[in-house]
């Protein structure tokens, strides 16, 4: 029996739709559009980071720590400690600029430079209350160094970078914007702020740089959240005022008034006959020590100190820390309903390390 001449000729109206579908625009598939470029502001802000990272990394420093184990429950040799940080090269002669908890308690340094050579690193000033410390090598010249900014006028949303060693990984570098300015940290010195990031701060990452899109050092990195995700940096500023006293004493010399202060309250204006909340409150004053020796009595209110007014706790720990010792401060009070003004000469703090 033969075939049924009408297949061949289905086959041929078929095929003929097929092909016409294909040719026409409405019905056949479009075709992948070609990848997309990237916009030319975001192109060349690609090659700044680039470039930027690529210049900063040779004055990171990896700075590796090793601390001599202490007998506790067992009296058989311990195996010594190590632990590892980040710095970098502030002088061309190897003065380098670290955390103090990254050197805490070290028998020895070794501090590796970005092209791979390694020197024994000595300490030659720390401050544990500021987390900071100076390491210096010997036998090196022209080192690259990296440029301190000005941390004052640093905005919230500014793009920068860490730089660091975190968990070991040399030459991380991460980037991010600046969250917040003035963030206070227990840890810090009284009255001095950390700048807070997003950008990545991890252990090891300690000691490192946070630097701004003009390649200036504008914190050190010194702590983060555990997972990561809020890093503080000592503003560039207070490094740059400590780092020349660390230098020339190995320490530094902090201000103390020997007192316990308070903010003023609402429900102190009445006691204390204020017409509005301002100043500090003097809640207790030490005995011997240079607010008791001047004359600042407990339920006193500081207004100013050399005539600069005072707003809160905050700004009379920031004056008192950073004034010289020695030097005689004129004390503006408010006592009993008057204002009044004593004459305090500032001590030294006395860091747990000095006593």
């Amino acid at each position: 029996m033969r075939g049924s001449p009408l297949r061949p000729a289905l086959g041929l109206v078929l095929l003929a739709t097929l092909l016409s579908a294909c040719a026409d625009p409405t019905l056949a598939r479009s075709a992948p559009p070609p990848p997309a470029a990237a916009a030319p502001e975001l192109a060349r802000f690609n090659v700044l980071l680039a470039d930027l990272a690529e210049r900063l990394k040779p004055a990171l420093v990896h700075v590796r720590v090793r601390r001599e184990a202490t007998k506790e429950e067992s009296e058989e040799p311990q195996e010594p400690r190590r632990s590892a940080g980040s710095g970098f090269i502030v002088d061309h002669q190897g003065v380098i600029v670290t955390n103090a908890h990254v050197v805490e308690g070290a028998s020895t340094v070794q501090v590796r430079l970005f092209d791979g050579r390694r020197f024994t690193g000595k300490v030659i000033g720390r401050d544990s209350r500021v987390d900071l410390a100076l390491l210096k090598i010997d036998g090196v010249k022209d080192l690259p160094t990296l440029p301190f900014g000005d941390s004052n006028r640093l905005r919230v949303g500014e793009f920068v970078l860490a730089l660091g060693h975190p968990f070991g990984l040399e030459h991380t570098v991460s980037f991010g914007i600046v969250s917040r300015k003035g963030s206070p940290l227990s840890v810090a010195a009284p009255g001095f702020d950390f700048i807070q990031t997003d950008a990545a701060i991890n252990p090891g990452n300690s000691g490192g740089p946070l630097v701004n899109m003009a390649g200036e050092v504008i914190g050190v990195n010194s702590m983060a959240a555990r997972n990561g995700s809020i890093g503080f940096a000592i503003p560039s500023n207070l490094v740059k005022m400590l780092v020349p006293q660390l230098v020339a004493k190995g320490r530094i010399e902090w201000g103390w008034l020997g007192v316990s202060i308070t903010e003023v309250g609402d429900d102190d204006l009445e006691r204390l006959k204020l017409r509005e909340p301002r100043g500090v409150l003097i809640r207790s004053v030490i005995p011997g020590e240079p607010a008791d020796q001047g004359g600042v009595r407990p339920n006193d209110v500081i207004l100013a100190l050399d005539g600069t007014p005072l707003d809160g706790p905050r700004d009379l720990q920031r004056v008192v820390a950073a004034a010289p010792v020695g030097k005689k401060m004129r004390v503006t009070v408010w006592r009993d309903g008057h204002q009044t003004e004593v004459e305090v000469t500032i001590g030294r703090y006395k860091a747990v390390e000095d006593q």
